[in-house]
């Protein structure tokens, strides 16, 4: 497998943030977390990644190391005066609930980025979990992208539905779980669901929804066809903290490093971004993400044609 191609580039715009973690089996303060890092980390595995981000004096040269080291571009992340965003979570002992003990948006509140020329004209974008306004500004600032992305949350889409459907008519691509499409479209069962977020995306050739559904894998649509993932059998999930990001950077890091994005490649690229959010919970925060090799993704990735061949 060739990891690497740096000829179609890719853009995250997000959070890097420090996370506090608490889980049935383990526990880690201030690590570097945040939608933008587990991202990028995941994609580097593919493709060069452009990081656009902001974070505090607090921010430490050794963090800002993990993700040099996997050489994702920095020229985007700004160190300002004031403290990093910071999360705390913790955990039940199934790993599907998940109580949020703090947020402090901190530097990350009046956070307004302003792309470079070269940032601008990157050819697939990420517009990571923020306010739709805001993924809307910076969005504009994009000339002609072969493939826009987007992530949400439940809470966009209940404070700022407005701002989120404008966004929305102007991306090819949503990843959302499977609570956050029945709360979008108002629909309970997902296909349902489904055909009414469609409509809600940009109309092209390139329009497509994925629903996450944890542990069970994902449903993609687009091209008037369904493929279905399963989730990867683990015997250990550690922290499923960041697992969506990681997804989303090995998808898009996939899909630029190959320069397509007909179904097959989607199809392609969601096995890819399966594999890395699988590596990414086998330990606590990005530290499993931080040295892969070739060899470990390629296998997963093998592994889950395994899983899903049949011959009728």
């Amino acid at each position: 497998m060739n990891t690497k191609s740096s000829n179609n580039g890719l853009l995250i715009v997000g959070s890097v943030a420090y996370d506090s973690i608490k889980t049935p089996f383990g526990k880690i303060d201030k690590t570097l977390g945040g939608s933008a890092s587990y991202f990028s980390l995941a994609a580097s595995y593919f493709t060069t990644a452009a990081l656009v981000a902001v974070v505090g004096e607090d921010f430490a040269d050794a963090d800002k190391d993990v993700l040099a080291k996997r050489n994702v571009n920095l020229e985007g992340l700004k160190k300002i005066p004031g403290k990093t965003f910071a999360w705390g979570g913790e955990y039940s002992f199934d790993m599907n609930t998940r109580t949020t003990l703090f947020t402090e948006l901190n530097v990350f509140e009046n956070f307004k980025p302003q792309l470079s020329e070269t940032q601008s004209q990157a050819q697939y974008v990420f517009l990571g979990n923020t306010h739709p306004a805001l993924q809307l500004e910076v969005l504009n600032q994009i000339s002609s992208p072969k493939l826009v992305g987007l992530d949400t949350m439940n809470y966009w889409i209940e404070k700022a539905l407005p701002d989120l459907k404008n966004v929305l008519g102007k991306v090819d691509l949503l990843v959302i779980n499977d609570s956050e499409a029945r709360e979008l479209s108002g629909e309970h069962n997902l296909v349902k669901a489904v055909k009414q977020i469609l409509l809600l995306l940009k109309q092209s050739p390139k329009t497509a929804l994925i629903i996450k559904r944890g542990e069970y894998g994902l449903l993609l649509f687009a091209e008037n066809e369904i493929f279905n993932l399963p989730g990867y059998p683990l015997e250990d999930v550690i922290d499923p903290t960041g697992a969506g990001d990681s997804f989303a950077g090995g998808f898009m890091g996939y899909l630029a490093k190959i320069d397509a994005t007909n179904m097959e490649s989607l199809k392609q690229a969601c096995v890819a971004g399966s594999a890395l959010a699988s590596f990414c919970v086998e330990k606590l925060g990005t530290e499993r993400l931080q040295n892969l090799t070739e060899n470990n993704i390629q296998k997963r990735m093998n592994d889950f044609k395994t899983l899903t061949h049949f011959e009728i």
